[in-house]
């Protein structure tokens, strides 16, 4: 039984090794293809990381055909990506047009992308250290849905990054990590290719030397894998000693040149230091330069056999740490070169690689190229019976029922924020689908942002469930924070770039997990700007949530600059897949809180921010739901103009008292003045540049929404637009039809005072807009 054990594990290292060579050959080959011979119509360098991808080789093919199982989900290193798309060229889910064509219009993308690369992608990966965090957010999602009983126990899957050490400087990472400490993290890896070399130069030797503190503190198991098995049999011959403790206090850049000189180098290098010492001349003469060489860079991160005994003895559920020692570029001749981050083969290197593998010239692109017939069968066969290769593709997730209508709270002044609260505590209440499947969040301000009423109903999510102290003392409180495994809410701390990560991650529980989540976030508006970089990256991979950022604008009066935001509608309308509102009044809240739990769960849909204020203002008495439907489309008119009227009013959202005053104060002396309360200036823009792009390209010359709004005023009349935030997001309406613009806004930091001074102050109430109009239109 032990030797068949045994010709079964040698058997399964072989394999493994021969995917090492293809992936290494694949991923150079694909890069060398993109930058030597496809034709290049600019001149433009396509670019590739060759190296990057041969320091992972030996990781991805040990962790995908070996350790995954269907249920688990990686995060690829993004400059490995045409190594992910080397693992399913060999499943056959990848196809050669598709490599031919890396970096090219329609092809494969530069990192691995959820909504452009046609294989399988579990995350989108890009931006620095963020693939990094998503699962351990992703894991703490599985958590919540296993709790909910949506995901079975025994189900449950590793959620797998795979980075560089360089990834490690990123302070995202650390956020992270001590977030998944008070979440008691479970079913996480993170593999790090310690290559030692970032883009610019080696990494420091000493800062690496703590990560074992730093995330063992936080409950992580690190396994580090510095030496392969040939290093560890030669540590242990007469000599070999004196060799070990040469390598571990080798510096790092001195480690990366002698790897690219190769190993008469090594041999003189070490015959120097350590070449007196007993026995190490004599274990050096038994290597000759080449086997020297293979020798010292055979680390952790390269041996096959180092790697699956790794993996293998990690099958809990602890969070674990793999520092697995690589060179960046190994089996190239890049290796070592401190410039190879962005280096590649040049065309006679790339023939000695091809030949040494013995790959027919016009063959390169043969998945098992030069193995012969016999050997690529069986190779085949073996990747055919991995576990990951059973991995079906995304599931597709029911959709979540939503009311035709949501109710609307009554009160003569309300301000949005406070609407907003109340609208969640009527769907908490309520035995309605969507109510179960709503889950919110906030970087600790729960409270501050009106969800507490929700928490209230609804619970804050935790495995273990924990008292309240406070209830069971009797000491009066509002915040009646029951801690259970029922919970809707996951506490965060205040950190916005670890909230806009688990909102991704909420925001892909139906393609990850097969259930539909309808996440709800609340963030200081201005602090939007702390988490953009990981907002963007939860929408590129399409992920789905709610997005509330409120209080905003300097309408947060007494809280100065600091609080106050400027730029937020224009984040919001430069954002791909996120559709911003802005509403002034309770009912418009209700009706695109309705519209965007619908809309997050559409195929063509996206994620959704609504900008609210807490200041209360009046309500508007409707006659009837016909303003509804352009609402939703971005803009109505609250007080419809003249047929030919010479001038109108534009707000967006807070400021819409002073807008209606100005209205009326103006409506004598401007006969037929329309007041047009834009709802949406991110729809309202959207639909007007998709319908330019839609006739240069032939298609359809409908009229958008705000060509429509705007068609009734006269050509060449007047516009005074006004919102609390940057001008700029209103005043391009002036160039849909040729109209005259005053814009009005805030283009500057604001400072504490009250809301009267601060609106004289920066010219946001009546008065200035009285005096734009008059300016405008009366010529005064």
């Amino acid at each position: 039984m032990a030797d068949t054990l045994q010709q079964d594990r040698a058997e399964i290292v072989a394999s493994l090794q021969q995917l090492d060579i293809r992936l290494r050959w694949l991923s150079s080959w694909m890069v060398h293809n993109a930058t030597h011979i496809r034709p290049k119509r600019d001149g433009i360098k396509v670019g590739g990381h060759q190296a990057s991808c041969a320091s992972m080789t030996a990781i991805m093919a040990a962790l995908y055909f070996h350790a995954l199982r269907p249920q688990d989900k990686v995060a690829v290193k993004p400059h490995a990506g045409p190594v992910l798309h080397a693992i399913h060229y060999l499943l056959g889910q990848q196809s050669c047009e598709q490599m031919q064509r890396f970096r090219g219009l329609g092809g494969v993308q530069s990192y691995p992308s959820r909504t452009k690369d046609a294989i399988p992608v579990d995350f989108s990966t890009g931006s620095v250290g963020l693939g990094v965090a998503v699962t351990a957010f992703s894991s703490l999602v599985q958590d919540y849905l296993v709790a909910h009983g949506q995901v079975r126990a025994e189900d449950a899957g590793r959620m797998i990054a795979l980075m560089g050490d360089a990834e490690l400087d990123e302070g995202n990472i650390y956020e992270c990590l001590i977030e998944g400490y008070k979440h008691d993290l479970r079913n996480c890896w993170w593999i790090v290719d310690y290559n030692r070399q970032s883009l610019d130069s080696t990494t420091a030797d000493r800062m690496f030397r703590r990560f074992d503190d730093i995330f063992e503190t936080c409950g992580w198991r690190v396994v580090t894998l510095k030496y392969g098995k040939l290093q560890r049999e030669a540590f242990t011959r007469p000599g070999g000693k004196t060799i070990e403790e040469w390598i571990d206090n080798c510096p790092n850049a001195e480690f990366a040149a002698l790897t690219y000189q190769g190993g008469a180098a090594w041999r003189a290098r070490l015959q120097a230091d350590v070449g007196g010492k007993p026995h190490v001349g004599k274990l050096l003469d038994s290597y000759d330069d080449e086997a020297l060489a293979a020798l010292m860079t055979n680390l952790g991160g390269h041996c096959i056999e180092t790697l699956i005994d790794a993996f293998d003895s990690a099958d809990d559920d602890r969070p674990t740490l793999f520092i697995a020692y690589t060179v960046k570029g190994f089996g190239l001749p890049l290796a070592g070169h401190k410039d190879n981050h962005s280096g590649m083969m040049n065309v006679p290197q790339m023939e000695q690689f091809r030949a040494s593998l013995g790959i027919v010239e016009g063959q390169e692109w043969e998945p098992w190229g030069g193995l012969g017939e016999n050997a690529a069968a069986q190779l085949k066969g073996f990747v055919e019976a991995t576990p990951f290769a059973r991995k079906s593709r995304e599931p597709v997730a029911s959709a979540v029922p939503v009311p035709d209508r949501l109710p609307v709270p009554q009160g003569a002044e309300q301000s949005t924020q406070a609407a907003f609260g109340r609208i969640l505590l009527d769907l908490a209440k309520s035995a309605e689908a969507l109510a179960d499947r709503i889950v919110t969040t906030a970087p600790d301000v729960t409270q501050t942002t009106n969800l507490g009423a929700f928490v209230n109903q609804r619970g804050v999510f935790r495995r273990q469930e924990l008292a309240d102290v406070f209830h069971k003392a009797k000491i009066p409180s509002a915040q009646k924070w029951s801690q259970h495994a029922a919970g809707q809410h996951i506490e965060l701390g205040i950190a916005e770039n670890n909230f806009f990560i688990l909102l991704a991650s909420l925001g892909l529980a139906a393609p990850h997990f097969g259930t539909r989540l309808l996440p709800v976030g609340t963030v200081y508006d201005p602090f939007i700007a702390r988490g953009l970089d990981a907002l963007n990256y939860g929408c590129y991979q399409d992920a789905r949530f709610l997005l509330i950022g409120t209080p905003s604008g300097l309408t947060l009066a007494p809280e100065g600059g600091a609080h106050q935001s400027i730029n937020t509608p224009l984040i919001a309308m430069g954002q791909p897949n996120l559709t911003y509102f802005e509403p002034a009044y309770a009912d418009e809240l209700a009706l695109m809180m309705r519209w965007s739990f619908d809309h997050m769960q559409q195929a063509d849909g996206g994620s959704v921010y609504l900008r609210l204020t807490t200041r209360s203002i009046p309500q508007m008495a409707r006659d009837n739901d016909g303003w509804e439907a352009d609402a939703l489309d971005g803009g109505y008119w609250l007080r419809r103009p003249a047929e030919g009227a010479e001038a109108a009013i534009v707000f967006t959202g807070a400021v819409a008292p002073e807008a209606l005053a100005a209205w009326e104060q103006l409506s004598e002396d401007l006969p037929g003045l329309g007041l047009l309360n834009v709802t949406s200036p991110d729809l309202l823009h959207r639909g007007w540049s998709a319908r330019r792009a839609s006739r240069w390209g032939g298609g359809a010359d409908d009229a958008s929404h705000v060509e429509r709004l705007l068609s009734v005023l006269a050509p060449g009349a007047g516009l005074v637009t006004v919102l609390d935030g940057a001008p700029s997001a209103l005043s391009w309406l002036g160039g849909v039809t040729g109209l005259r613009v005053s814009p009005l806004g805030v283009d500057r930091f604001g400072q504490t005072g009250d809301l009267p001074d601060l609106y004289h102050t920066y010219r946001l109430d009546s008065d200035a807009i009285v005096e734009a109009a008059a300016e405008l239109f009366l010529g005064h």
